[in-house]
């Protein structure tokens, strides 16, 4: 591990204390290093051919017509970047579906806002995330 210093005004300090004590970090150490890996994915994510992973997160109405078949269909066609999907009924008329993406940055973004953007979903989030290998 390497040691280092920071300068930081007290009132920012206090903030983030308080932040990452509501989190549940025991310390600023791994507070700072998530901060770090956070950067490091976004780096990825800025990469158009990097291999990345990602979720995306979307709650529809299963009653808009086509729309289920339509999410099956764009699953089939890109079979090569999902990995896997679950999908949870809330309630009589809204759906919870998350679904595992792998592959080249430029093709995940693109099949995740292919997805968000399906008329009848009302929300739609793509969280980024990494394979890993380039953060310690």
């Amino acid at each position: 591990m390497e040691r280092y210093t920071i300068t930081i005004s007290e009132e920012l300090l206090e903030k983030f204390d308080t932040s990452i004590q509501n989190k549940g970090y025991s310390n600023r150490s791994e507070a700072i290093r998530d901060l770090v890996r956070d950067s490091l994915v976004d780096d990825e994510w800025a990469e158009e051919n990097e291999k990345v992973a990602a979720t995306v997160t979307l709650v529809y109405d299963h009653h808009t017509s086509d729309l289920g078949d339509k999410l099956t269909e764009l699953q089939h066609h890109s079979a090569n970047l999902v990995v896997a999907a679950t999908h949870v009924h809330l309630d009589n008329d809204n759906c919870l579906e998350v679904i595992i993406l792998r592959g080249k940055c430029q093709d995940v973004r693109h099949l995740a806002e292919k997805m968000i953007a399906i008329r009848g979903v009302k929300h739609g989030k793509i969280v980024h995330t990494t394979e890993g290998r380039s953060i310690a």
